[in-house]
This record gives structure tokens, sequence and C-alpha cells, in this order.
């Protein structure tokens, strides 16, 4: 257990870290566009396509608190934890800096706009990485599930 918390602590911390750093470049200025995707600021209030944005303030706030309790349920649950740590460490580090830039911008960063075809969201790295992460537990499970 040891182990896996370990592991999981340092791969929070280097999402954290990594998305942490592209944002930095983002606020000095960094900017490009193409036909397709563009990079461009924008500081989003709320959560997914902006939803829950009239929470305001609370919202970083209810944020922090579940992602507190989802962590403490996680480590109830040993074994699933186990199976998983790698995955936590990630969806946990990209969350919690979104979270940051809510107690440091008042937003979460946002920067990769696609437009080609149709107009998506804007989002970020951990983002993405969140995504990859709770890929990897549904992969994992229906994996599990076949064998």
């Amino acid at each position: 257990m040891k182990k896996a918390l370990l592991i999981s602590c340092v791969i929070f911390l280097l999402t954290l870290g990594v998305d942490q750093w592209i944002k930095h470049f983002i606020l000095d200025g960094f900017g490009w566009e193409s036909k397709a995707l563009s990079i461009v600021l924008v500081f989003n209030k709320g959560v997914a396509f902006s939803m829950l944005s009239f929470l305001g303030e609370g919202l970083k706030y209810l944020q922090l608190m579940l992602i507190v309790f989802v962590w403490v349920l996680l480590l109830r649950q040993k074994e699933f934890f186990l199976k998983n740590y790698y995955a936590f460490g990630i969806i946990f580090g990209a969350g919690f800096s979104n979270i940051l830039d809510r107690f440091i911008h008042g937003g979460v960063v946002d920067y990769v706009y696609w437009h080609y075809g149709f107009e998506f969201a804007i989002f970020n790295f951990a983002d993405v990485m969140i995504d990859i992460g709770v890929g990897i537990l549904l992969l994992r499970m229906v994996l599990s599930k076949t064998k």
C-alpha cells in the first residue's frame, strides 16, 4: 500500500506540475491560431461547458470538499485503489490543478480551442489527463469483466 501511495503521489505531483507549467506559458501571453485549433486564454468560472458557473466562489470549495471526500473513500477501498493507483494519481493531480486555478486566478485556465467543423469547448491539459485517467479506469473495469 505504501509503495502504491507513493507512486500515486509522484504521478499526482507530475500531473499537477506539468499542467501548471503549461498554464504559466499561457498566462504569460502565449497564443497560436490555425484553421482548426487555437491556443487562447479563457478563465472558466464553471465546470465542463461552463456548467455550475452560477455557484460563483462556492464552486471551488464544493470541488475541494468533493475531491477530499472521494480521496478518503478510495483509501478505504484499498483493493480498488491498489489496482488503479496510477490512474487516480493522474485524475487527482489534474483535478487539483484545476481547483488551484480557481483559488489563484478566479477560474480554471483553459486554452485549447477546437473550431474546425464544429466549435468545441475550450479545455486544458488537466482536462485531457482527467479523461485519460477515467479512460484507464473504464478500460481496466471492462477488461476485468471479460476475464
